[in-house]
């Protein structure tokens, strides 16, 4: 809490990790542990003071779905919408395929979907350089003057 990280251990590759915890997600971990188990270092634990059964935790992912009536959503598919947002918001590619454990960005690709409007600012920062560029015989970049 302290660093304000997460160690995960055990992951696909095998190899631990660390993942920068928000403010969002410390207020939870906080919350949890004002009543926290004694007789455990688990954070989340099964109503019998347990590790969570992945079959249990679907159930009560799918039951959740149902009362909130979507449809066609996958567990999966948080890190999509996760990725998406990020990306949306302005974290560089690299970023996104650090927080999603990728070893290689062209994976976190696949993931980080933008939609045509937030690409706007990507060519809007080119108005912002005080100068303008176009193209001219061909493809040569060329600097027009400031005050022709």
């Amino acid at each position: 809490m302290f660093r304000k990280i997460i160690i995960i251990q055990e992951t696909k590759s095998g190899k631990p990790r660390t993942v920068p915890l928000n403010q969002i997600a410390l207020g939870v971990l906080a919350e949890k542990a004002k009543v926290r188990h004694m007789k455990s270092d688990l954070v989340f634990l099964s109503r019998a003071s347990t590790k969570i059964a992945r079959h249990n935790l679907r159930r009560a992912f799918n039951t959740a779905l149902d009362k909130s009536g979507i449809q066609d959503f996958h567990f999966h598919d948080i890190r999509h919408a996760f990725a998406t947002r990020l990306a949306q918001r302005g974290g560089d590619i690299y970023k996104v395929s650090k927080l999603l454990g990728h070893a290689h960005i062209s994976m976190s690709t696949r993931y980080a979907h933008l939609c045509p409007e937030s690409l706007r600012d990507g060519v809007n920062i080119l108005e912002n350089l005080g100068h303008d560029l176009v193209m001219v015989e061909g493809n040569r970049m060329c600097q027009l003057p400031e005050n022709p």
